[in-house]
């Protein structure tokens, strides 16, 4: 069964995440000019992440008097950017599948740090390192081969991350750094884990809203103009080439009047398929719900109210027929001034250290698959995410005056679940790829777009199913300096589509679409088998299925509700 609807506009209400409480002044409600512009040079459709570094990236390389008109459904950063779980972590121990995609990836994280860093940008940036904690011994030892893989063929990317073993096999296997054990990473009942040294949690909306704002400061606005609240309904190509038409061949029509423009760029993402239906296989929209929680003490009781700092983000992975999972954890910067708030609770209009989490997504109804509408939550996914992080997460308080190493009689139990109460709780639409991998670059006409060389051009960036942090920055860049070699080719920008190294897996093609068309199971068939059919990439890093997607000899389970 395929999931061949294609997705709706953008809710006109939503839930309200964590990331929104404290929206830009500058971008809420704004419309550079009162009035839609009739014509522009580009329009960008979107204003998450991959829209507004493409917008950077194009007034970047665009000829003075350029104009670029920005488009969104919503307030600016109003969807799936503004609505994750706020970490960023390169995928990097399954590189020996695609080490192409774990550099770009790799690359992505790098700028962003430096940009976050070297601009002071107000996003509370904080690198750290990503545990990977698998519940399951079979998915441990996957991951476990895909490392030893990478050892052989990668060294370098091999030398980012370490296997962490239970007590019992540690000492054997030769593969404790130190103190780190599972107890000291806060997972003693894990199977094992994959620690990676590069990963950091932020503020995405802050982050696009700098970028967002640096443009409308920089540029005038028959250059730049922004237009939130202004969904894009109808997109279609004029064929009538008169001279008008041919300069402008892409119309948008909005509730709010038609634009007329020579290059579309689609940062649409989990919507793509709105306005490009042959997309509605590729890209589908998923559901997810993460929740702000409050977390626990880091003392023992009455000793302090300080919250419990983790220092590490995490991802959480099992099979097992009564807890399927694929969640992930990053937890706020500990802001001890902010814990109380102005209500007298955690959670104020600072940093009280609250764990995002995000996850539970079998306990939703069809796991989300095919649900483009953010305006509501699920409750036994809320109650999941509230009652499900501790175990397999120790919170309990240090007792050793900062020393990482946990007191084993202070492990919870397996079955000891700690209900943590949620300051916030909100859903996200990610974009599914068949695939797994981006879909960035000139829409062929076969899909919709045109194949009519330099002139104009239907441009696509999106598809990153729910791990769109470490690649969309770099994937906006690539697909700009494409669309500006259309309007330029200059010998600097050919040199700079060579050095952004665009993995070939994410390239756009008519004939990558039919390779995925005729060998990759739908997104809705793909989840039904499960959490390995998600991950391809950590099979064949482990040896266990050939790039075809055949040949696995790790068990498959069907994910049911929790």
């Amino acid at each position: 069964m395929a999931v061949r609807e294609v997705a709706g506009l953008p809710t006109p209400t939503s839930t309200a995440p964590i990331w929104l409480k404290e929206p830009s002044a500058t971008l809420q409600g704004h419309r550079t000019t009162a009035d839609l512009p009739a014509l522009a040079d580009v329009v960008v459709v979107g204003t998450g992440i991959t829209g507004s570094f493409a917008a950077r990236f194009l007034k970047a390389h665009q000829k003075p008097g350029t104009s670029l008109v920005v488009l969104d459904a919503r307030e600016a950063c109003w969807g799936a950017t503004g609505r994750n779980g706020g970490h960023c972590q390169p995928l990097l121990y399954t590189a020996a599948a695609s080490p192409g995609v774990a550099e770009f990836e790799l690359a992505t994280f790098a700028y962003l740090e430096s940009l976050a860093k070297t601009n002071d940008i107000p996003c509370d940036w904080t690198s750290l390192s990503g545990v990977h904690t698998f519940l399951a011994q079979d998915l441990f030892d996957l991951a476990a081969a895909a490392v030893n893989n990478l050892e052989r063929s990668r060294p370098d990317l091999a030398a980012l991350v370490r296997i962490v073993r239970p007590p019992s096999d540690t000492d054997a296997a030769g593969t404790g750094t130190g103190k780190e054990t599972l107890a000291s990473l806060r997972i003693p009942h894990a199977a094992g884990a994959i620690v990676q040294k590069h990963a950091a949690t932020l503020w995405p909306y802050k982050l696009v809203a700098w970028v967002l704002e640096q443009l409308l400061a920089q540029f005038p606005p028959g250059e730049f103009n922004l237009q939130t609240n202004t969904p894009v309904t109808f997109l279609q190509q004029r064929r009538h080439q008169d001279e008008s038409n041919s300069l402008h061949p892409w119309l948008l029509t909005t509730p709010r009047g038609t634009i007329a423009a020579r290059q579309v760029l689609l940062a649409t993402n989990a919507y793509t398929s709105h306005l490009l239906p042959a997309f509605a296989d590729l890209i589908v929209p998923v559901r997810g719900q993460v929740a702000a929680l409050v977390p626990p003490p880091a003392a023992a009781r009455g000793e302090s109210d300080d919250p419990i700092a983790l220092g590490r983000s995490y991802v959480i992975m099992d099979h097992a027929s009564a807890s399927a999972r694929d969640d992930y954890l990053a937890q706020r910067p500990v802001d001890v001034d902010a814990v109380a708030g102005s209500s007298g609770k955690r959670g104020g209009s600072g940093s009280g250290g609250e764990l995002i989490f995000g996850g539970g997504r079998p306990s939703q109804r069809g796991q989300g698959v095919g649900v483009w509408n953010d305006d509501e939550l699920e409750e036994p996914v809320a109650r999941y995410l509230r009652t499900n992080l501790s175990p397999p997460l120790d919170l309990t308080p240090d007792d050793n005056d900062g020393d990482d190493t946990r007191n084993p009689s202070h492990r919870p139990k397996e079955e000891d679940g700690v209900p943590l109460d949620a300051t916030y709780e909100w859903t996200g639409i990610m974009g599914f790829s068949r695939d797994h991998h981006a879909w960035v670059g000139r829409v062929p006409a076969s899909l919709g777009g045109s194949d009519d060389g330099d002139q104009g051009g239907l441009w696509l960036c999106a598809g990153y199913s729910g791990h769109g942090m470490p690649v969309a920055a770099l994937a906006a860049r690539a697909v700009a300096e494409q669309m500006t070699m259309t309007m330029t080719t200059t010998e600097e920008d050919v040199r700079a589509v060579e050095e952004t190294k665009l993995p070939a897996e994410m390239a756009l093609t008519a004939d990558r679409v039919r390779r995925v068309r005729e060998s990759c199971e739908t997104v809705l068939e793909a989840d039904q088998r499960g959490w390995a059919a998600h991950f391809p990439d950590l099979l064949l890093a482990a040896g266990r299925m050939d790039p075809a997607g055949k040949g696995s000899s790790v068990s498959v389970p069907v994910s049911v509700p929790v």
